[in-house]
């Protein structure tokens, strides 16, 4: 029997487009990166490189507002090594960043430790912590300002009308040290929540086996911190002190709410200074210099978060970057 054979049907196909030269440009992934990234670089260059570029150009100028400076180079920063008020800001500064970083770590890692134990209403506890973070600074600041007035602060009506412990009213305000003080105490109290909840969440990496088997080897609780649980932290910690010690140094809405920088320009940091000597007194050039004056400090800070992550690199044994 012959065979027959089955014609053979050929199969049809679209004819490939050649791309266009606005499709091969989309598809071209270099093109696509920039496309994506223009939006924030160009929010970035308004509202951060412009004003950041204009206040350094300022700082080397004799503008005030209303007119147009000229250059003056490093007259403006001179005149600041010159100016006892500058010295004073300075030295408050440093002094209510250093005080209010150790006590807001101090207390926040207290508090850290107490919550990752087991403990009842513990998400409670921590909403409860957040509070004063969440709060608005100038709220937080208006309300430490009633707590500090010399006449109706509530600290002095239970000291003297409930618990009778004094005959007269808690001055907070109006003398330099105690106004001091008092403003670390608020900045403090704003900013345990931060420090507290970071701490929390590092420590909640920490694998539990680690504290078993130090146990078993009978170590005390001050063994285990030391050896383990801030050795682990350290890189959290050091993060976590960086944008504290930023936070805390570049602070203006609390110190203006509360003092305005008095009494005597006493409590005046370095950023209210600035405001004070750029917008109330005219004289832009000056409070531009006061603004610049802040950017070692900064730089400080940020070396010291790099070389502490540096450090635990090279204790588990990675190399450089």
């Amino acid at each position: 029997m012959d065979s027959v054979a089955t014609p053979r049907t050929e199969r049809w196909v679209r004819p490939k487009r050649e791309l266009g030269a606005i499709a091969r440009l989309f598809d071209w992934k270099p093109f696509l990166v920039v496309i994506c990234l223009l939006p924030a670089v160009g929010l970035l260059l308004v509202f951060l490189t412009y004003p950041l570029g204009l206040g350094v150009y300022l700082a080397f100028t004799d503008t005030t507002i209303g007119r147009s400076g000229r250059w003056i180079g490093l007259e403006n920063f001179e005149y600041l090594l010159e100016d006892r008020l500058w010295w004073s800001a300075v030295f408050y500064s440093v002094f209510y960043t250093g005080v209010a970083t150790v006590l807001k770590f101090g207390l926040g890692l207290w508090l850290a430790l107490l919550l990752n134990h087991h403990l009842p209403f513990k998400s409670i506890l921590r909403a409860i912590i957040l509070l004063p973070w969440i709060v608005p600074t100038v709220l937080s600041a208006i309300a430490f300002w009633w707590i500090y007035d010399p006449q109706f602060s509530i600290i002095s009506y239970l000291m003297i009308d409930v618990l009778g412990w004094r005959t007269t009213n808690i001055d907070f305000i109006n003398t330099p040290w105690s106004a001091r003080w008092s403003l670390i105490a608020a900045n403090v109290w704003r900013g345990i929540p931060f420090v507290a909840i970071s701490l929390l969440a590092g420590l909640q990496t920490i694998s539990p086996s680690l504290y078993e088997a130090a146990m078993l080897d009978g170590t005390t609780a001050w063994q285990r911190f030391r050896f383990i649980t801030f050795p682990m932290l350290l890189p959290i910690l050091a993060i976590v002190m960086t944008f504290s010690i930023i936070f805390t140094f570049t602070d203006f809405q609390l110190v203006y709410a509360i003092t305005r920088g008095g009494p005597v320009n006493s409590t005046h940091l370095l950023a209210t200074l600035a405001f004070q000597r750029g917008i109330p007194g005219g004289q832009l050039g000056e409070g531009a210099a006061i603004a610049v004056s802040m950017v070692p400090f900064l730089v400080f800070a940020t070396l010291f978060s790099y070389y502490a992550l540096a450090r635990r690199k090279w204790q588990q044994g990675e190399g450089d970057d």
